[in-house]
């Protein structure tokens, strides 16, 4: 009898790491998982374990994304054949598919060539994902390769959510008009609140807070798309590790006028020097950024009550597409683990729309191993629930679909 039912690898490229994990598509258990990191640099380095195993480390003296699939291939699988042999899928993880793409895709020269084409919309990420197909279809030629979009789960929104009140031909010939991201987490935490809700997903109202150092916020009805946080890029919304999130585009046309900044050095500043860093003077991480916090830091109060504050505002806003809520689900490395966040965001909604919360279980929703479930009260008129997102396993399930 085989060691391992058939499994799917799941690659998940940034501009400087490749994530990867091989994982049973029917349950989700993760059989490997790792990451090279600061790729193309000096300190280039790789990690994985097996399972529940012992984490370990190795040097990638320098090398690209194709430097770290081949030392997966020959270095790490190689301890595994069996594991190895399993792998009859890959699944890619992509965040921008233009108005191209509104579903999982089979990857060929086309795919690849539209990838591309939507890369002013995703300028650090859809490059990385590209090195990072083709360095998968080289070292797993064999196996269909299969891309999910971040963008493709947003493409049922109405024209009345996704266009911008700009001419007409920047929305017909340079496609100009909010996309979202994502759109995978989103997708699987309305699916698995509707389980929690303990109704069919087609008839759930539900508002999906994905918040990590990325973060957004959607109105999903019936398991579709209404309205997300994300615009054109995933610089808009809400307040982000690193990003701006909504700011008026005036802002742009100061700083080049009085700091005589160019249009390339205010988007660097947006996207990298603003958002919690910007506003708590400490980190983007919103781990330092609650202690500060609990210790009555100024900058680290502003930081997490305007984050609060300005998903509240988003959260309220979707009450308009969905016209009635079923239930809140907060996702993502913040939304599983910060109870200050969700606290100070529960607590803004609680007057208007009573929300109501048990303080010592919100305390304790804290990480996938800890809780995964209910936050409100038998009084709330909302359901809220924290689910740790497992967007890995909607890639899985993607690409097991193409597998003959």
């Amino acid at each position: 009898m085989a060691k391992y039912e058939p499994t799917a690898l799941v690659i998940n490229c940034g501009s400087s790491s490749v994530k990867f994990a091989v994982l049973d598509p029917k349950d989700g258990h993760v059989f490997l998982s790792g990451i090279g990191e600061a790729l193309n640099l000096p300190e280039a380095e790789i990690s994985w374990k097996f399972g529940d195993g012992q984490k370990q480390k190795a040097s990638l003296d320098g090398g690209d994304h194709a430097k770290a699939l081949d030392f997966l291939v020959k270095n790490i699988l190689s301890q595994d054949t069996e594991l190895e042999e399993s792998i009859v899928s890959c699944g890619h993880r992509i965040v921008q598919g233009g108005d191209i793409y509104t579903e999982p895709t089979l990857v060929d020269d086309e795919v690849e060539a539209n990838i591309a084409k939507v890369i002013p919309f995703a300028p650090l990420h859809n490059p990385a994902h590209l090195l990072g197909i083709r360095a998968a279809r080289k070292s797993f030629p064999k196996i269909p390769h299969v891309v999910v979009f971040d963008t493709a789960f947003h493409m049922t929104m109405p024209p009345k959510a996704y266009r911008y009140a700009i001419p007409e031909e920047y929305f017909t010939d340079l496609h100009l008009r909010k996309y979202g991201a994502h759109g995978t987490s989103h997708m699987y935490i309305s699916q698995e609140g509707a389980k929690m809700l303990g109704k069919p997903l087609e008839q759930t109202n539900i508002i999906t807070c994905h918040l990590g150092n990325g973060a957004s916020v959607s109105a999903v009805k019936g398991g579709k798309c209404l309205d997300t946080s994300m615009g054109l890029t995933p610089l808009d919304g809400l307040i982000m590790g690193t990003r701006t999130g909504s700011i008026d585009a005036s802002v742009v046309f100061f700083l080049c006028d009085r700091l005589k900044k160019t249009p390339e050095e205010v988007k660097e500043i947006f996207n990298k020097k603003s958002g919690l860093l910007a506003l708590s003077g400490v980190s983007s991480d919103m781990r330092p950024i609650c202690e500060g916090y609990e210790k009555g830091d100024e900058r680290c109060t502003l930081a997490l009550e305007s984050f609060a504050y300005r998903l509240a505002k988003f959260i309220a806003s979707y009450y308009i597409p969905l016209g009635h809520v079923d239930a809140i689900v907060f996702a993502g490395g913040i939304g599983e683990n910060s109870w200050e966040a969700r606290k100070l965001t529960l607590d803004l909604l609680k007057e208007p729309f009573g929300i109501e919360y048990d303080e010592e279980v919100n305390k304790k929703a804290l990480g996938r191993l800890n809780f995964c479930g209910e936050i409100s009260t038998p009084a709330s008129k909302v359901k809220v629930f924290m689910i740790p997102t497992n967007e890995e396993l909607v890639i899985a399930r993607s690409a097991m679909k193409f597998v003959k």
